[in-house]
């Protein structure tokens, strides 16, 4: 048996064992320090905010997002049942009611017109609607342009859900440049990584403070220990965050590896019937986080299961696309403007190894298993 080809396992080296060591002999073990500062601005640098907050993970920076604009009890946040279910677990926390917006069929993104129309008969019945919470699926930026302009008209602060999406634009902004407040995450399978971790960003000094706060156990700033504010110990540590500086050194190389190994994909696929790579027609702003194909079984042959237990017969990890959160046990109950795009998406998508570890002689085990499931199929 070979050795299992991961859909997106991460990718170090000597750079990050290097100033992992630097952190290390620094004596700054315990959590912050100096490198959780330095990569604090050299990610605001990279995205052009004015402020970063380097958190315990994504769904930490989601969850003080959300109460940086007071979300709460009472509350309604629109958000893209196309997702994560840390994204919609975030806004359980804080006690507001998730509810689900469809997608665009080319992306997976939240679809800006049913946005607006669930905005629409939510305001009109007079519900407090806290937050607008966009995802961007897979390393393809939404399409801020309309929802920022959506969020603006009916005053909803925007947070952008960026957690997949580092290193991807949209109208020639970076990713987690949009929005009130933005997110990403650094957990193991992401484009880059610090283990565990995200961060939050904001153009907004008031806000960034008050994370500050809140992820270090709302500690108030005297001598002995006095909370006002139920806090959280959401913080990365200097190790973790020194890990992430060189993560990011790296950053632009990894997503054109991932970018070589789409387009290879795409190769493969040309002219099969009833596949096609997901988003692929207007990818040139993604990261290609993952790669994902849509499988039309009624054209193909064959169902995306099918191709996947090929795959494992190989030890070649692959997995379906998110399962949209309108369909999952533990939101059965909440509400939602759904179409049918995402159950569809789910239906027919894939997702293939992608990661910048992976090496060219493991795509081509990927390419050749495919190849010899294509033909047996023909």
């Amino acid at each position: 048996m070979t050795d299992r080809i991961y859909m997106s396992a991460p990718d170090v080296g000597e750079l990050e064992e290097k100033y992992i060591l630097d952190a290390l002999r620094s004596g700054w073990i315990a959590p912050l320090g100096p490198d959780v500062d330095r990569f604090e601005q050299e990610m605001a640098e990279r995205i052009g905010r004015s402020h970063a907050v380097a958190l315990s993970s994504g769904t930490a920076a989601l969850h003080l997002a959300l109460l940086s604009q007071g979300v709460g009890p009472g509350a309604v946040v629109l958000t893209s049942t196309m997702t994560f279910a840390a994204t919609a677990n975030a806004v359980s926390y804080t006690g507001a009611e998730p509810f689900f917006i469809d997608c665009l069929p080319e992306s997976g993104n939240m679809d800006p017109n049913l946005l607006e129309d669930a905005l629409r008969t939510l305001t009109a019945a007079g519900e407090r609607v806290g937050a607008i919470v966009p995802v961007d699926l897979l390393g393809k930026a939404v399409d801020y342009t309309a929802i920022s302009e959506i969020s603006q008209r009916y005053g909803v602060p925007l947070i952008a859900d960026a957690a997949e999406s580092l290193g991807a634009m949209h109208a020639g902004k970076p990713a987690g440049a949009w929005g009130d407040v933005a997110v990403i995450s650094f957990n193991g399978n992401k484009i880059m990584t610090t283990s565990g971790g995200g961060m939050l960003l904001t153009d907004d000094a008031q806000i960034a403070s008050r994370v500050r706060y809140l992820a270090t156990q709302a500690r108030m700033p005297v001598v002995h220990y006095e909370h006002a504010d139920i806090g959280y110990n959401y913080r990365l540590s200097n190790l973790l965050a020194a890990l992430g500086r060189a993560q990011l050194l790296r950053l632009d190389e990894m997503i054109s590896r991932r970018r070589e190994y789409r387009q290879q994909y795409k190769r493969l696929f040309d002219g099969v019937p009833g596949i096609s790579v997901f988003g692929g027609a207007s990818d040139a702003d993604d990261n290609c986080w993952l790669t994902s194909i849509l499988v039309d079984e009624e054209n193909s042959g064959f169902s995306p299961a099918e191709l996947g237990s090929a795959l494992t017969s190989r030890n070649i990890e692959s997995r379906p696309l998110w399962k949209p959160m309108h369909l999952q046990p533990v939101f059965r109950h909440a509400r939602g403007l759904i179409n049918g795009t995402s159950n569809r998406l789910f239906d027919q998508g894939l997702t293939l190894p992608s990661g910048s570890a992976m090496t060219q002689s493991s795509l081509g085990l990927v390419e050749s298993t495919i190849g010899q499931f294509l033909d047996s199929r023909a």
